[in-house]
């Protein structure tokens, strides 16, 4: 399942390109026809506007798939482990309810109602463009039902905020960053120092007691 999160990753990140790309194209199309040429385009309102929704709607299951969206979660953070992860499932279970219910149900009731309304520039229909709804309904309800596995086997934290273990530089919580940057390293000299000695000796500049690289002090 983690190969499919993956393969859907990659797939919608550069779904996603293409269709900004695209709108970008077709509305300096538009602005072109009618600003320079004095004849604009007919059919460049409809297609940015097919363009826009489709790009909106799987825009918004890749940035739920990486976990992207805002969320507050202070309070959730200050429960005890078992119920942050509680939370963490019931959270995602709204979420696929929501998928399922309105996106997908409502998308496909949208789009086989529309399906014959044939757009007026386009060789589309107002039903083939509602499709995105469904569509990206089932990316964000697998997403959703991924994530309530990981949470509830343990094999993700109920944030996100630990160490992947397949890329450990990727989703480093607080306590890991704190940790790095505290980490001792050598300065060349022998000496161990650590980072934030070597981040606060480069802000008071060259001279900066126990800077090594500091020149020579011009005695009175």
């Amino acid at each position: 399942m983690r190969a499919i999160n993956r393969v859907l990753d990659t797939a919608l990140y550069w779904i996603t390109v293409v269709l900004f790309a695209l709108l970008v194209v077709v509305l300096v199309w538009q602005i072109f026809t009618r600003q320079v040429l004095g004849d604009p385009a007919t059919w460049t309102e409809e297609g940015a506007r097919l363009t826009f929704v489709w790009l909106g709607l799987f825009a918004s299951a890749f940035v739920f798939g990486e976990r992207g969206h805002i969320a507050v979660e202070f309070l959730a953070r200050k429960l005890p482990g078992g119920a942050e992860r509680v939370l963490a499932i019931v959270v995602q279970l709204v979420v696929l309810a929501f998928a399922v219910v309105v996106l997908i149900w409502g998308g496909m009731r949208a789009s086989d109602n529309a399906w014959l309304q044939n757009l007026s520039a386009l060789p589309f229909t107002l039903g083939q463009m509602y499709l995105a709804l469904p569509i990206s309904g089932v990316l964000i309800a697998f997403y959703s039902i991924y994530y309530i596995l990981q949470v509830a086997t343990g094999a993700e934290a109920p944030y996100g905020d630990h160490t992947d273990e397949d890329d450990p530089d990727v989703r480093v919580g607080a306590d890991e960053v704190e940790s790095i940057v505290l980490a001792p390293t050598d300065d060349g000299t022998g000496n161990r120092r650590s980072v934030s000695d070597d981040a606060a000796a480069a802000a008071d500049g060259p001279g900066t007691p126990g800077d090594s690289s500091a020149g020579p002090t011009k005695e009175a």
